[in-house]
């Protein structure tokens, strides 16, 4: 589908909810399928990622339906039981590597498998901990090149590495408690472990260089499982949970991009409600605020362990900065907006730190350079992030592409609102992936 996308003449005015979050929606599901009970789900996303989630949990034995009131009824008294074919995880990332942590102590074979874009993406940094726990998996290998930065730009590199990737056939296994300590910051590696650890003997703990987002660790508390957090260590043994009720809160992520329109559309004003505020997803607020945004939040509480809270977003003369270290996990799936709203801020905007863009849906530090160059900004690619001089006049009249990647049609849809010329978006239907509603709720603002 191709969307076509105007400038925005009147700014963005009024009151928008933010959509459910899939980070933690994905959780609830999973984290709920483990209890020997009935469960509710308050606020559920329908994004596609996560209704994959649920798809692969009803083909393990668990019942999943929608109430009335859209919320979401799990039903797991009679546990797993071994699929009758392959666990098809469409496009979710987060799907196949926190279920292969969960299938990875299981008592029966199964096999995860995606879509092509899925099946291009990295399972070696979820395989090497699990085996060292004791699991069994195979997976596919396909050979990869990476870029390498020489003499400041940014080059294909002739060294080609394996890179394992799905489908992954996991192998009934038993699974002993490890102390691992990640290369990498990740809450998708980190959950991989600790829901393994679930099934494990002993104590299993996990350590990452910098904190990533920690609703597993937020979520497994709330049900009261044995779980210790200490700086950037987690430790987690075999519990018993409760059946209880989770209230999913708005996702930051897809907040993010009203956040951006209403701060480079001219005249804009709009409060975003029910917005979720974990401390560890709220590095673009903490970007946004150096950079001189008038933002403003409103009514915090705490809802299912999760903090939540309205924010107040008026149209604002930006200034650059730097972006990297402990920053980047807190809000890596936010980069591809932030360099478009670096794009209208005074001087020159440093991304780095965040090569692990690459291994997303798409290669996102090279498409959103390509894609964003096209519509007129000073863009340059390194290989861990971008360097963007503002303030740009962005032109417009081209055709741009999504790559398959909601967060990039996203953002490219975003950037027309502000294009002298209409833009065309090939592949707009990505968003449903995880914002079925952005454009008419979007629309409703302009």
């Amino acid at each position: 589908m191709q969307k076509e996308v105007r400038k925005s003449q009147l700014g963005l005015k009024g009151e928008v909810v933010a959509p459910a979050d899939k980070s933690i929606s994905h959780r609830a599901a999973i984290i709920l399928s483990l209890v020997k009970g009935k469960s509710v789900v308050k606020n559920f996303s329908k994004g596609a990622d996560c209704l994959s989630t649920l798809s692969v949990l009803k083909n393990l034995g668990i019942e999943t339906k929608f109430g009335s009131d859209g919320e979401l009824f799990i039903n797991s008294e009679n546990g797993f039981k071994a699929p009758e074919k392959e666990l098809f995880c469409g496009n979710s990332g987060t799907t196949i590597r926190l279920m292969s942590g969960v299938l990875a102590g299981q008592n029966f074979d199964c096999v995860l498998t995606g879509d092509e874009s899925l099946s291009k993406r990295p399972m070696k940094r979820i395989i090497e901990p699990l085996e060292l726990m004791g699991a069994k998996i195979i997976a596919s290998k396909s050979p990869q090149r990476h870029p390498e930065l020489v003499s400041g730009s940014i080059q294909e590199s002739n060294f080609t590495k394996v890179c394992f990737t799905a489908p992954l056939k996991i192998l009934a296994s038993k699974l002993n408690g490890i102390d691992y300590h990640s290369p990498i910051s990740s809450a998708q590696v980190k959950s991989c472990v600790l829901l393994a650890g679930l099934f494990a003997q002993g104590k299993t703990t996990f350590t990452e260089p910098f904190i990533s987002r920690n609703h597993t660790e937020r979520m497994l508390e709330y049900l009261g499982a044995k779980i210790s957090v200490q700086g950037n260590t987690v430790t987690i043994e075999k519990s018993q949970f409760e059946p209880k009720t989770i209230t999913v809160p708005g996702d930051i992520s897809s907040a993010a991009f009203f956040i951006v329109a209403a701060l480079i559309v001219k005249n804009s004003d709009i409060l975003i409600k029910n917005v979720g505020l974990n401390p560890t997803r709220t590095g673009i607020l903490e970007v946004l605020q150096e950079m001189g945004a008038d933002i403003e939040i409103l009514d915090k509480k705490l809802i299912s362990n999760e903090q939540v809270g309205d924010l107040r977003v008026r149209f604002s003369e930006l200034k650059a900065c730097e972006i990297s270290g402990e920053l980047i996990p807190k809000l890596i799936d936010e980069l591809p907006i932030i360099a478009l709203l670096a794009t209208q801020a005074q001087g020159e905007t440093v991304i780095k730190d965040a090569q692990d863009l690459r291994n997303k849906e798409s290669d996102r530090i090279s498409a959103v350079v390509s894609e964003l160059k096209k519509l007129g900004s000073e863009i340059e690619e390194t290989a861990d992030g971008f360097r963007i001089k503002g303030k740009s006049k962005l032109k417009g009249g081209v055709e741009v592409e999504s790559y398959h990647d909601h967060r990039l049609a996203m953002m490219l849809y975003v950037a027309g609102l502000i294009c002298y010329e209409p833009i065309l978006i090939n592949d707009f239907e990505w968003v449903n992936i995880s914002f079925p509603d952005f454009e008419k709720l979007l629309e409703d603002l302009i």
